[in-house]
């Protein structure tokens, strides 16, 4: 390209030029000579030329890592490995990350597992969540293939085969980075197992506190409920959850019992005992109660003619009052109320 007698790269050594072009724009210009090239014989001016290395610049950057940059911010542990990804030796070698992948392939008897190895989905996924600069500007987001890392021999072996002075020097820096890790990692591994412990039992007591606040919530909400026409099945977990907070013994007084209970009862925990305390009108089967009891023991059913209403004893310290048999649960309006009152549960036990 000519203008005024000299042709692009002439140009450049003037200060009028680089000014125009700008101080950042003028730096690059080495690393994308190939786009001038293709211009080199044609009658275009400078303008057009920073447009389209601005359109490479935009596209195409690679970040390289200088020499005084800190590796050990780039080693990462997966399997258990102290790693560097192939994006990054790509950076610190300054190549570009297809190249490296080029020259493993070529020469894959090198890289054993021990060497080099590619992540999985899992793995990079949670890599991606961990390191701010395969977010940053979506950079690793819509990479086609899952990438490779390197350990410390892996790098080394990589150098060797680049031959160029920057992977050569660089890979010394790498290998001292990858040493003082390991250092690191085996003086302050017992803070490391501490850290660890001390989460493990974080989450535990942050389950028991779910575990309890549940519980508290439920309970709060079995104290006192009210079930309107048609809440057949909210009425039947509150009664089945009712039966499984049981330890040792169920107490269920209804006079119109059924088989129905049984369902309920099969929730129960094993080896807690239940006995129900029903009159004539209650329409159970000592045939059902047989089989019931081969495979829930055990089960025990007395006729009474002392309670007119439903009641529900757990552990002969929960009292319950229903206010509608068990077999009905839902048909009709009804409450089921919790007595707390001891000396009243103490009674009602005795009887």
């Amino acid at each position: 390209m000519e203008n005024g007698g000299k042709n692009f790269w002439e140009l450049l050594t003037f200060g009028d030029t680089s000014q125009k072009l700008g101080v950042n724009f003028y730096k690059t210009i080495d690393k994308y000579k190939h786009i001038f090239y293709n211009y080199k014989n044609e009658t275009k001016d400078v303008d057009i030329m920073e447009k389209e290395l601005q359109k490479v610049e935009n596209n195409n950057v690679i970040e390289y890592l200088d020499a005084d940059f800190d590796i050990k911010s780039i080693i990462y542990t997966i399997r258990g490995k102290q790693v560097i990804l192939d994006s990054d030796i790509a950076r610190l070698y300054h190549c570009e990350t297809k190249y490296i992948n080029r020259v493993v392939k070529r020469n894959i008897e090198r890289f054993p597992q021990e060497y080099c190895f590619q992540l999985n989905e899992a793995e990079y996924n949670s890599l991606r969540c961990q390191i701010v600069t395969l977010k940053k500007n979506g950079r690793g987001e819509h990479r086609k293939y899952m990438p490779f890392v390197f350990t410390e021999h892996g790098t080394t072996m990589l150098a060797g085969l680049l031959t160029s002075d920057i992977a050569i020097s660089v890979s010394i820096k790498i290998v001292n980075s990858f040493i003082e890790m390991r250092k690191f990692l085996n003086n302050n591994g017992h803070i490391f197992q501490e850290i660890s412990n001390i989460k493990g039992k974080l989450l535990e007591h942050d389950k028991k506190f779910d575990e309890i606040f549940n519980e508290l919530q439920h309970e709060e909400n079995i104290k006192q409920k009210i079930f309107f026409e048609g809440q057949i099945w909210d009425s039947y977990s509150l009664i089945v959850d009712i039966i499984k907070k049981a330890k040792k013994k169920i107490l269920i007084i209804d006079n119109y019992i059924d088989d129905s209970v049984l369902k309920m009862l099969s929730k129960k925990n094993k080896d807690v005992e239940v006995v129900i305390l029903t009159s004539n009108k209650s329409n159970i089967q000592n045939l059902d109660i047989q089989k019931f009891n081969k495979e829930y023991p055990t089960l025990k059913v007395a006729k009474t003619k002392k309670f007119h209403d439903r009641f529900i004893v757990i552990d002969d310290k929960e009292l319950y009052h229903c206010g509608a048999s068990i077999k009905d649960l839902g048909n009709k309006c009804f409450g089921i109320n919790r007595i707390e009152d001891e000396e009243i549960i103490n009674k009602f036990i005795e009887m």
